[in-house]
């Protein structure tokens, strides 16, 4: 068995379909091969993936004026993604790295938290390049390509929002196992799933609301429970993965975040 071979759950759409599993190990070795500090390398994307890429993508952007922060569509219209063209990580973190100094770090799947949150604090972020099963397209059961592209990158080119990333990341330096976990969770309800309201008026900022459509969808829906950043309450607070998010915790700005967490960390 190739030991680089990519383990899927019973659950995932992609399980029972051999051609899919072979493309995700073809992509993970690529990633397993790739040199530290050297450009990501290039993935030629089949067709299919490709359409996978468009649908996604047309759905996500009937959404984004009205559910995603400002900061947000801008940096996306400077990037100038399209429909017709799964962009490159090496040409992504090319534009991240001359922004905030963040960069695109290939890996092969899921990172160990202590490892991710660690890459964070040097302002490497761990990104996959497979995509998605194609059957569902608007759904991953992990982070993939179009989930690292459409969610995290634009909002790695914000310096707040770069920062905040980095003093999460910090925080796991000296952190107990125990802290790493909480660290994790806040890494969940800010870079993953925040939301500021401005006016009076709920937006996402986290990567993966912004990378769902049904879950940015449902997120500002009004019947989800929003409550105030508070991280010494929501470090402990459990949530879900394979549903869409009942609780999720807002901000006036990414900036209250960051100050939020550096308290938080200067208090571990």
């Amino acid at each position: 068995m190739d030991k680089h071979l990519v383990e899927l759950e019973a659950d995932h759409p992609g399980f029972s379909d051999p051609e899919y599993r072979e493309r995700r190990n073809e992509i993970s070795r690529v990633a397993l091969g790739h040199e530290p500090g050297q450009p990501a390398p290039r993935i030629v994307y089949t067709d299919v993936e490709m359409l996978t890429w468009k649908t996604v993508f047309d759905r996500l952007t009937t959404l984004f004026p009205s559910h995603a922060c400002h900061e947000f569509n801008q940096v996306v219209e400077d990037l100038g993604y399209t429909a017709d063209s799964l962009p490159q990580l090496a040409d992504v973190s090319a534009f991240l790295e001359e922004r905030t100094g963040f960069q695109l770090q290939p890996v092969g799947g899921l990172v160990a938290a202590r490892d991710f949150l660690e890459a964070l604090s040097r302002r490497r972020f761990c990104a996959t390049q497979y995509i998605r099963h194609h059957s569902q397209p608007l759904y991953t059961p992990e982070p993939d390509v179009v989930h690292e592209l459409m969610g995290h990158a634009p909002m790695l080119a914000i310096p707040e929002f770069a920062d905040l990333s980095q003093k999460i990341g910090e925080g796991s330096l000296k952190a107990d196992d125990q802290q790493i976990e909480q660290l994790a969770t806040l890494y969940w309800f800010t870079i993953e799933y925040g939301v500021l309201r401005r006016d009076g008026q709920l937006r996402a900022y986290g990567a993966g609301l912004l990378s769902s459509y049904g879950e940015l969808e449902h997120a500002l829906s009004g019947t989800v429970d929003i409550n105030k950043f508070d991280p010494a309450i929501a470090k402990d607070t459990a949530y879900p993965i394979t549903s869409y998010q009942p609780l999720l915790w807002e901000v006036a700005s990414i900036g209250e975040a960051f100050e939020k967490m550096e308290s938080f960390v200067a208090s571990m």
